[in-house]
């Protein structure tokens, strides 16, 4: 019987792939992160050890400013349930696939974030492929590039000075391809087009600050009253 640790260097040599479209863009936030945070007076080990242990992107700016502002954990914690809310969503949807993992489990949950959300709910494990490492190897990978980043960044913040305005459009950009992926991959496109009505609708009722919460709620709603008709049509329900 082939031993676990056996398993662990196909199933990288698969996920990696996968993961370089997210090692462009989490590089370079993650650099302008690690000098934000300095710039803004935080010892340098502070950005790579947030980052290693909050891994909340948006989150983690957020700390920073809550970190030099007089001290309210009421505020800190509403503001974190707010702002990765979403994550409730993603966790309920990742149930199926994430079951039978073992004790990668644990750091599949920790490891969670848009980018390995998107390709783990997506991505098909190749043949002979172990799922466990697979899916656990697409997140560790976007986890090492965000955490390299920050340090980078930190680290050599007063060398590093360039704009990075704009870059966030990398990870726009490869959420609408895995969208055009999963269309051509699905002979029906209920599911597809329930996600994007219900994010175009609350896009224009609560704005582009607030629609992401009342989108997910909608889909998760509607693909719930749909997973039996879906199931009996053959439809995965994906979005």
């Amino acid at each position: 019987m082939e031993k676990g640790w056996e398993k662990a260097w196909p199933a990288l040599r698969a996920a990696f792939p996968y993961t370089v479209p997210i090692l462009t863009g989490f590089l370079f936030l993650g650099i302008g992160y690690g000098i934000f945070a300095h710039s803004m007076g935080l010892p340098k080990w502070l950005a790579p050890f947030m980052a290693a242990t909050i891994f909340g992107g948006s989150l983690e700016f957020i700390a920073v400013t809550l970190l030099l502002a007089p001290f309210n954990p009421v505020q800190a914690l509403i503001l974190s349930l707010v702002i990765q809310a979403r994550h409730l969503f993603y966790g309920i949807s990742m149930l199926d696939k994430y079951k039978g993992t073992g004790w990668k489990k644990v750091f599949l949950i920790h490891l969670m974030c848009d980018e390995s959300f998107a390709i783990n709910y997506t991505a098909e494990v190749p043949a002979g492929i172990d799922k466990g490492w697979f899916l656990l190897w697409i997140s560790l990978l976007n986890y090492s590039y965000w955490v390299t980043g920050s340090f980078l960044g930190s680290q050599f913040s007063t060398l590093l000075q360039f704009n990075l305005k704009g870059l966030g459009f990398i990870m726009t950009t490869l959420f609408a391809v895995i969208f055009l992926e999963q269309w051509l991959k699905e002979d029906q496109h209920v599911s597809a087009s329930v996600g994007f009505a219900a994010s175009l609708g609350c896009l224009a009722v609560f704005g582009a600050q607030r629609f992401m919460i009342p989108a997910l709620v909608i889909i998760l709603a509607v693909l719930t009253i749909l997973r039996k008709p879906l199931q009996r049509q053959g439809g995965r329900g994906q979005f």
